[in-house]
């Protein structure tokens, strides 16, 4: 179990790996990595039961599933740091031949990745099916998905929501990035999604709320309230509400970042804003 400071210190780390992954290649996608930084580390540090001797079927383990699978540099940094595969493949992110493509892929055999992402709409259906395969196989273990708020806007995502509260699937816990953006600019803009608590509880899903994602304390504790009611015929969703940009000031309170690397000098000037750490740079 790693303590607060420890992981504080990985997520400084993962956002220097994230922000050096996309500028080396002057492609990917900083801000909606940036914001979900915390919980990520969280759910692989310090949450989930799972094993990096990587299997498939993910039996006897707990499972996550990228739907925004464009926020890959941050799944890449988070699996690396914790194990899957040498840090040092890091630096072949987006590259030709590459297992670290823009969104996450199983054809080239990256140790947790387990479904290509990033069609968006279609992670929570196939975090569904895993959990409803786990209770068939008498596995206790959990299911978890992040999906993007934006991402709500798919109409998949809604017939997933249905059946999963229809048929109490309780066994998975989905996440929700509320950044209120997406790549055209405000969710409230493109296409106002109301309120999510009423949709998701209209739903028969169970809803817990963390007020600022990009807080540690508050991310821990939201997940862990989120894994006490499993089990309880309901499937369980978390409002996680973060800032697009985290970590680096002229990337947060817009939308412009969602999928833009930085130049030369906004590179200098971000990893300035986000101090080297002990676990050091690829």
């Amino acid at each position: 179990m790693a303590n607060l400071q420890e992981l504080q210190e990985l997520s400084a780390q993962v956002r220097r790996d994230i922000l050096r992954m996309v500028y080396a290649v002057n492609s990917g996608h900083p801000g909606g990595s940036l914001g979900c930084t915390e919980f990520m580390v969280a759910l692989y540090k310090e949450v989930m039961d799972y094993s990096t001797d990587f299997k498939m079927d993910g039996k006897d383990e707990d499972v996550f599933i990228l739907s925004n699978g464009h926020i890959s540099p941050l799944l890449y940094s988070v699996l690396a740091r914790t194990g899957f595969f040498p840090v040092s493949e890091l630096q072949t992110f987006r590259k030709l031949n590459s297992r670290l493509q823009g969104h996450p892929t199983t054809h080239e055999g990256l140790p947790g990745i387990r479904i290509a992402t990033g069609s968006l709409g279609q992670g929570l259906s196939a975090g569904i099916g895993l959990a409803i395969a786990k209770k068939l196989n008498n596995d206790s273990h959990l299911v978890y998905t992040l999906q993007g708020d934006g991402e709500l806007q798919e109409g998949q995502i809604w017939e997933a929501l249905m059946y999963a509260g229809a048929n109490k699937v309780d066994n998975i816990i989905m996440t929700i990035d509320a950044n209120g953006r997406q790549i055209d600019g405000d969710t409230d803009d493109v296409l106002n999604l109301g309120s999510l608590e009423d949709k998701l509880k209209s739903f028969m899903w169970d809803v817990v709320h963390v007020k600022d994602g990009n807080d540690m304390e508050q991310v821990l504790a939201g997940l862990k309230e989120a894994k006490s009611r499993t089990g309880k015929q309901k499937p369980v969703a978390i409002l996680l509400h973060t800032e697009m940009g985290y970590g680096v000031d002229f990337m947060v309170g817009t939308h412009e970042w969602h999928g833009k690397a930085p130049n030369a000098e906004q590179m200098e000037s971000a990893m300035n804003q986000i101090p080297e750490t002990s676990l050091k740079d690829y």
